[in-house]
C-alpha cells in the first residue's frame, strides 16, 4: 500500500508536531498563570501552624508576560494549522489530478 506517502512528499508530519508542541506550550502557559492569579501554586490556601497562611512562590509569575507568551503562541498555532491545511488541500488536488 502507500503508508508514509504523505511523509515523503509533503511536511504535515513537521507541521502536526509543531501544532501539538503549540498546544503543550500553551497549557504550560496557562498553568503558570492560573497559579500566579490563585497567589499559590497548588491553589489550595493551606493553614500554616501559627496560624498564618502559606507563603506564595519566592518566584513571582509576571502575568502579562505570560499573555504575551500566550498571544504569541496563538499566532504560531494559527499559522502552522493554515500551513496544514494548505498541505493537504495541495495534497488532494495532486490526488484528484486537477489544477
Amino acid at each position: 500500500m502507500l503508508f508514509g506517502l504523505i511523509d515523503r512528499v509533503t511536511s504535515a508530519s513537521s507541521l502536526k508536531t509543531g501544532l501539538d508542541e503549540s498546544v503543550a506550550r500553551s497549557r504550560s502557559i496557562a498553568d503558570r498563570v492560573a497559579k500566579a492569579t490563585l497567589q499559590n501554586s497548588d491553589g489550595f490556601s493551606l493553614e500554616a501552624k501559627n496560624g498564618q497562611t502559606a507563603v506564595a512562590n519566592a518566584n513571582p509569575i509576571n502575568v502579562e508576560d505570560e499573555m504575551v507568551g500566550l498571544a504569541d503562541e496563538q499566532m504560531r498555532f494559527l499559522a502552522t494549522s493554515r500551513l496544514l491545511e494548505k498541505t493537504y488541500q495541495n495534497l488532494r488536488t495532486a490526488i484528484k489530478g486537477t489544477i
